[in-house]
């Protein structure tokens, strides 16, 4: 399985590092197999920091060892128990089961918004649900632990904004 990465810089050697925020599925190493996604995240990094560079990295993920070796969470779509599961990690309280690998769709800004209307009370759980199925939402691949991290081989980089050659 190929996955991507973008960001400011470069990731050749991917680590487990505690985030400055909470994010969708706890801390981790965020991944995409959906290239549009990672240059997309790697130009809205490269805003929010003030930088000027925007990489993606490009990885070869053996997915076939993890699913025989690890323990990974799997929503094949935004539902109520992915709800959950990003309320929890946003709010940086979730406390269930810990996971190697968890995939799933990425809360996007619209999609934080209707969190934001569900958790004040605003939407429902099942208006919350509806209102993610009218917007597209991409993958993640989000690699927890060590274990997961040692089968991700880096195979190149480039920055998006350069011609392919």
């Amino acid at each position: 399985m190929i996955l991507y990465h973008g960001s400011k810089v470069a990731v050749e050697l991917p680590r487990l590092v505690i985030p400055n925020r909470t994010l969708d599925f706890g801390t981790g190493f965020y991944t995409t197999e959906n290239r549009i996604q990672a240059i997309d995240f790697a130009n809205i990094v490269m805003l929010r920091r003030k930088a000027n560079t925007q990489f993606i990295s490009v990885y070869d993920f053996d997915m076939e060892r993890a699913e025989t070796e690890l323990d990974i969470l799997r929503f094949d779509k935004p539902d109520e128990n992915w709800l959950d599961y990003v309320c929890q990690n946003r709010r940086g309280n979730y406390k269930g089961k810990p996971y190697d690998i968890v995939i799933g769709a990425v809360a996007n800004d619209k999609v934080y918004a209707t969190i934001g209307l569900y958790e004040s009370g605003l939407f429902t759980k099942e208006q919350a649900i509806e209102s993610f199925r009218i917007n597209p939402l991409f993958d993640q691949v989000v690699l927890k632990t060590e274990a997961a991290l040692s089968l991700l081989n880096f195979q190149k980089m480039f920055d998006p904004r350069e011609p392919v050659k």
